[in-house]
């Protein structure tokens, strides 16, 4: 158990964290952003379209959170509605059409709980996006870079790779939520922390995730820099894969198991690419 998985819990939901939109126009250059789910409304909470990044064109998609209260109040605290989902899932399919590489942003405590989100299809519109992402013939990258909270972060997070900030957190479930489920009191919130193994050190030792990002000079030019040049190779190194979405299938299937005995279908160890 780590003792500290309250504390990047906390780290994970300040304010002060960069929010989707700092990583667009950081990381990318040429941004167009593109709206609407062709079904129902345009979600706020969902910002994607297309740009460069270092020249490569890709797919980008961030859940946003807002800085301001009338932003966050806008931008439903960064929960998407299912419309935000079909959003995305929309721009990734437009994106295996031209074979751009999709960067998918995370940061969420989950998708949008309403009356009306229930209305409209919200478990559907997860559901849809877990099984469209499985198959889609195009790079995935997810990046979790704040709070990875259960569907609501998944259905952005069926990936060839997800790589997590340091300081972020993926879980099932919220701390407050596990807590008062098994013990009704939300205020065992850092004992739930600890059991539920949603840290980044606890998914890379699970082989939820690919990698672990530093946060030094979180923020600053030097920190998109690097970020940036990473993303770059990882996308042009999965551009050259012929079977995308068997190694995606191979690497859910390898979760939790030791290296070696993960492979992809060409038959390479997927930690030697």
């Amino acid at each position: 158990m780590s003792p500290d998985a309250y504390e990047r819990v906390k780290t994970a939901r300040s304010n002060k964290r960069p929010t989707g939109s700092d990583y667009i126009s950081n990381l990318c250059s040429g941004f167009i952003e593109l709206h609407g789910d062709r079904r129902y409304a345009d979600d706020a909470a969902v910002v994607g379209g297309i740009a460069r990044l270092s020249g490569l064109p890709v797919t980008v998609i961030a859940i946003e959170k807002g800085r301001s209260a009338k932003e966050r109040a806008c931008r439903s605290f960064g929960a998407p509605h299912p419309e935000g989902y079909r959003k995305a899932l929309r721009l990734m399919k437009q994106a295996e059409k031209f074979r751009r590489p999709v960067l998918c942003i995370i940061d969420t405590s989950g998708a949008f709980c309403g009356i009306g989100a229930e209305e409209r299809g919200q478990g559907q519109a997860i559901a849809e996006n877990l099984m469209e992402m499985m198959t889609l013939n195009t790079p995935v990258i997810s990046l979790l870079t704040g709070e990875g909270g259960s569907g609501g972060a998944l259905a952005l997070a069926v990936a060839d790779e997800v790589w997590m900030l340091e300081n972020a957190v993926y879980s099932v479930i919220s701390p407050e939520g596990c807590a008062s489920i098994l013990w009704k009191d939300a205020a065992k919130a850092p004992e739930a922390a600890a059991h539920l193994k949603l840290t980044a050190q606890d998914a890379l030792r699970g082989r939820i995730i690919e990698r672990i990002i530093p946060e030094t000079g979180l923020g600053q030019p030097a920190f998109y820099a690097q970020l940036r040049s990473q993303l770059h190779s990882t996308f042009c190194t999965l551009l050259a894969r012929p079977h995308l979405p068997d190694d995606r299938y191979a690497r859910f299937r390898a979760f939790g198991l030791p290296a070696e005995a993960v492979t992809t279908r060409s038959g390479s160890n997927l930690d030697k690419e």
